[in-house]
């Protein structure tokens, strides 16, 4: 069963999270670049209510199809995750739809990744703030965090769906998605 380790951590800039993952020696791995996500689940939300996620990331004319279970307790988020490339994302979300599942939240962001040892380390740009996303071997996500300056406190184990629902609270923002404004500069 493939799995997924990770954690995020909130920066005040992308120029910041940059320059401290390159101090690590970090090598970069992708430019950045724009990721389209849509999440789909049924009419009656079963992978929701299972903890459960089925997206479609769409970035310089290529698509993924991920499957995510439910996160196992940890320090870190861990969970199962099956991925595959799509060569047609557009006509996957007509298909998806055909079988009967909507997409129920979109979200945006300028994503940037390294990578350093046994983690891939993203600086991703988001309409509700800059974080950085370490993935890989938990003793490498432990190492790197604590390279970067951070502790198991600072972690961020949350989904950007939950990260943006807490900021569309808080600031009294409208809207049912994590959508950058049209017109936003790059």
């Amino acid at each position: 069963m493939p799995l997924e380790r990770e954690i995020k951590l909130r920066f005040d800039s992308a120029e910041e999270a940059r320059a401290r993952i390159l101090a690590l020696g970090a090598a970069p791995l992708l430019g950045r670049r724009l990721q389209e996500d849509c999440l789909f689940d049924t009419d009656d939300e079963k992978l929701r209510r299972q903890r459960s996620t089925l997206r479609v990331r769409s970035e310089s004319g290529k698509s993924l199809l991920t499957y995510k279970g439910p996160a196992i307790p940890s320090l870190i988020k861990i969970r199962q995750e099956y991925e595959t490339v799509v060569a047609d994302g557009a006509m996957l979300n007509k298909i998806l739809e055909e079988l009967g599942l909507h997409c129920w939240f979109r979200y945006e962001k300028y994503r940037e990744e390294f990578t350093n040892d046994d983690v891939v380390i993203a600086v991703d740009e988001t309409p509700v703030g800059v974080f950085v996303e370490i993935e890989g071997g938990e003793d490498a996500i432990h190492e790197t965090a604590r390279a970067l300056g951070f502790t198991p406190a600072d972690y961020i184990t949350d989904s950007y769906r939950f990260l943006f629902l807490q900021h569309r609270d808080a600031n009294g923002i409208d809207g049912p998605d994590m959508v950058f404004a049209v017109g936003a500069s790059e």
